[in-house]
């Protein structure tokens, strides 16, 4: 029989009968499962059948089905008590098609007692380097941004159109760093020489460690209210380029070149762009008050301490 009992506190007797599945069961996936593996039963949607003897593996129920495709998606109708989405939407366009048919799916029967959505900051937009809370009116400057914002609603739907009896949180993600995760360091951008912005058009920038999401989510299937954002971001409080100054001294690798605003216009992707042309400073309260998570990882100067030593 399972354990009630967690490393992040007791939870209700009833627990050991639950059963998580998650949408998009990527790193931070494994990572979420690996937190509630004792407890639960998990159970992840994969449209790679290669996938699945590699989820099995790792002693999560794998399920093959497609979020392109509504119709591969009837299975997940009443199969478990809590969903994680963490499937990102489609690379273009303004709308998430695929947290549509995922909400279409789930509102068919026996619905999940509780939705987290993993989202991004990048529903606010440029801020100017101001502090956000969650109450601050969205934004979204991009196509990538505004897709989010499709899902968020989407997601909120799906608890009203189920009058509360699904409880649905969102989970507002920065950018997430981990020495063991595929691109989870700044390494490789500096390897490349990457420039960053020169100081008078510097922006701030935000994180969490992939380990601290995943207890984040973990907690929000549990502790989340109802059609409540939380920002789940760090401590940390720096500027794009003094954080890849700082990685470039703890690598032992050079320090990134620094132009202008008008050369990376010209110079960089658009989509490396849009990071460097958004600021802002994200207030983490409802995450440690409402949510009760007590980061691992505070700042990400002890996060890529921490595990490179580790």
């Amino acid at each position: 029989m399972p354990s009630n009992q967690t490393p992040l506190g007791a939870l209700p007797s009833r627990f050991k009968k639950e059963r998580l599945l998650i949408i998009g069961c990527g790193d931070i996936g494994v990572r979420l499962a690996r937190v509630a593996r004792p407890n639960v039963r998990i159970i992840a949607l994969t449209s790679s059948p290669e996938r699945v003897v590699d989820l099995n593996q790792q002693g999560i129920t794998a399920i093959t089905g497609d979020l392109d495709q509504a119709s591969t998606l009837s299975r997940l109708s009443g199969l478990a008590t809590r969903v994680a989405h963490l499937a990102p939407p489609p690379a273009v366009g303004e709308h998430d098609p695929r947290t549509q048919n995922l909400v279409h799916a789930l509102l068919k029967r026996s619905p999940a007692l509780h939705c987290v959505y993993a989202s991004t900051t990048g529903v606010y937009g440029n801020c100017a380097g101001e502090w956000v809370g969650e109450t601050r009116s969205l934004n979204p400057t991009t196509e990538r941004a505004k897709r989010r914002v499709h899902a968020e609603a989407l997601m909120r739907f799906l608890s009203l159109a189920l009058l509360g009896s699904t409880r649905v949180t969102t989970l507002r993600v920065p950018g997430i760093y981990a020495l063991d995760r595929d691109q989870g360091t700044p390494e490789g951008r500096l390897k490349r020489g990457t420039p960053v912005l020169e100081p008078s058009a510097d922006v701030y920038t935000n994180h969490i460690q992939a380990d601290d999401l995943a207890r984040a989510c973990w907690l929000a299937l549990w502790r989340g209210p109802n059609l409540r954002s939380i920002n789940t971001s760090d401590d940390t409080q720096m500027k794009m380029a003094e954080y890849m100054d700082w990685a470039a001294d703890h690598f032992g690798l050079a320090r990134p070149p620094r132009i202008s605003l008008d050369k990376a216009r010209l110079e960089l992707p658009a989509m490396q762009l849009s990071f460097m042309q958004e600021s802002r400073r994200l207030l983490n309260h409802r995450l440690k008050r409402e949510l009760k998570l007590s980061l691992k990882y505070p700042t990400i100067k002890e996060g890529l301490s921490a595990t490179s030593a580790a």
